[in-house]
C-alpha cells in the first residue's frame, strides 16, 4: 500500500515544478513495473498527486510572474484570462482536448496561473484527460518496459526529449503572441519581450 502512495507523491513532484522535468506516466510506469503494481490503482493515485501538484503550480505562478516576467507580458496574459473568465465551455474542452493530446500540462497550467484563470475549470478536464492519456502512456510503457534496461533508458528516448523541445516551444510561443493585439485586432504579432 505504502507504493502507491509513493506514486501519488512522485506525480505530485514532477508536476510542481514550474519547468519541464518527466512525465508523471514514467513515474507511474516506473513504480507499476517495479513493484508489480496493480494498474488502475497506480492511475488513480498517479493522476491525483498530479492534479494536485498541477493545482498548487497554478497558485504560485502569479508570484513567479510578478517576479520575472515584465509588466507588459504579464499584462497581456492577464488578459486572456479575462477574455476566457466568461466562456467555460471554451476553457473546459480547450483543457480537456490539449490533455489528451501526448504534450506536457505545464504550459496549460503555467498560463492558467499567469492569467489568473479560476482553475476550478480547468481540473475536472484536466482530470479526465489526464487519466485517459496516462493509461494509454502506462499501458504501452508496461508493456514496453518489461526489462530494467527499457526502464533505465526510458527517461531519455526521443519522446521524453521531444516532449520537452515541444513543451518549451510551446511555453515560449504562449508568451510571445501579443495576445491583445491578436484577440482586439485580429492580427498575429510575436513579441519577445517577455522578462523584466
Amino acid at each position: 500500500m505504502v507504493y502507491y502512495f509513493l506514486v501519488f507523491f512522485a506525480a505530485f513532484l514532477v508536476d510542481l515544478v514550474p519547468f519541464i522535468g518527466p512525465p508523471a506516466w514514467t513515474v507511474m510506469v516506473f513504480f507499476q513495473m517495479r513493484y508489480g503494481l496493480d494498474i488502475w490503482y497506480v492511475m488513480v493515485m498517479g493522476v491525483a498527486g498530479s492534479t494536485l501538484g498541477r493545482y498548487i503550480l497554478s497558485l504560485y505562478m502569479p508570484i513567479l510572474s510578478e517576479k520575472y516576467i515584465s509588466a507588459q507580458k504579464k499584462e497581456d496574459i492577464e488578459f486572456i484570462g479575462k477574455q476566457l473568465e466568461g466562456k467555460d465551455g471554451k476553457v473546459r474542452l480547450f483543457a480537456l482536448l490539449y490533455t489528451l493530446v501526448p504534450l506536457p500540462s505545464t504550459p496549460l497550467f503555467t498560463a492558467a496561473g499567469v492569467a489568473r484563470i479560476k482553475i476550478s475549470k480547468i481540473i475536472p478536464s484536466f482530470v479526465v484527460g489526464k487519466f485517459c492519456s496516462d493509461l494509454l502512456m502506462v499501458l504501452s510503457g508496461d508493456f514496453a518496459a518489461r526489462n530494467a534496461v527499457a526502464i533505465a533508458n526510458g527517461f531519455f528516448t526521443w519522446k521524453t526529449v521531444t516532449g520537452f523541445i515541444a513543451g518549451i516551444f510551446i511555453i515560449v510561443l504562449f508568451f510571445a503572441i501579443d495576445w491583445r493585439e491578436l484577440l482586439q485586432n485580429k492580427r498575429f504579432r510575436l513579441n519577445f519581450n517577455i522578462w523584466k
